[in-house]
């Protein structure tokens, strides 16, 4: 096998190691982040507002940690920066 096809193997196995990680950490900790607020839900019904504002903010945080890594796993499929090194 050639430097190129190596790299670009070694690459995509990050790729769906990185994707499968980047997505199944984040949705787990929306299911942890709903439960509680759930939970929370029962025990002060009477907070509800306080409680969702803060359930809705945390879960776009959550959902931009996987954003941000299809974003790195998109760059380093599509335009690999360690091919630039072998191909000189």
């Amino acid at each position: 096998m050639s430097d190129i096809s190596m790299i670009v193997l070694g690459s995509s196995v990050a790729a769906i190691f990185g994707i499968a990680i980047g997505v199944m950490l984040p949705a787990l900790a929306m299911g942890k982040a709903i439960s509680s607020a759930l939970e929370a839900l029962s025990r002060q019904p009477e907070s509800e507002r306080s409680i969702m504002r803060t359930l809705f903010i945390g879960l776009a945080m959550i959902e931009s940690l996987a954003i941000y890594s299809l974003v790195i796993i998109l760059i380093v499929l599509f335009r690999n920066p360690l091919l630039e090194y072998i191909v000189k």
